[in-house]
């Protein structure tokens, strides 16, 4: 598995706003069948497919939409990681509840405190449903890391 064709893919789509703005309406959800929701997990979605690796039913068809559900899902497949590689999943859980928040693709360890990530529907003001695809640093401190594949 090319990991790193599913982190080019996802740099690709940097920029990339739901349309109309505020609407959850995207190319990512209109592929999943599941357009006008939160799409951050959507969005991890289409860019394994796209780059050849369709995840597996996590919920639906294509992977999953929500992020406990794909938490939950991972954590019983042993697929929780604490060294992340370019390609994998991140998922966030913003104010230490347990409950996941956000999700998106690692793409580099930048030192032992942070790491940069592509993430769908995240924005400066809002980091769990933005509305647009950005690079973000993350803190690893609120991250879970999930191998996939």
């Amino acid at each position: 598995m090319n990991k790193q064709l599913i982190v080019d893919i996802a740099k690709q789509e940097i920029g990339t706003k739901e349309n109309p703005r505020n609407s959850n309406k995207t190319k990512y959800g209109k592929w999943f069948g599941l357009d006008g929701v939160a799409w951050c997990g959507i969005f991890v979605c289409w860019c394994y497919d796209q780059a050849g690796y369709v995840l597996e039913n996590i919920g639906f068809q294509k992977g999953f939409a929500g992020c406990q559900t794909a938490v939950a899902y991972f954590k019983k497949n042993n697929k929780i990681t604490t060294t992340p590689e370019p390609g994998d999943i991140v998922f966030f859980d913003w104010n230490g509840d347990g409950r996941y928040d956000h999700t998106g693709i690692f793409v580099k360890k930048i030192d032992s405190k942070t790491f940069s990530t592509v993430e769908g529907n995240t924005s400066l003001k809002n980091q769990s449903n933005g509305g647009e695809v950005m690079l973000r640093v993350r803190n690893f401190g609120n991250a879970i890391f999930v191998k996939a594949k």
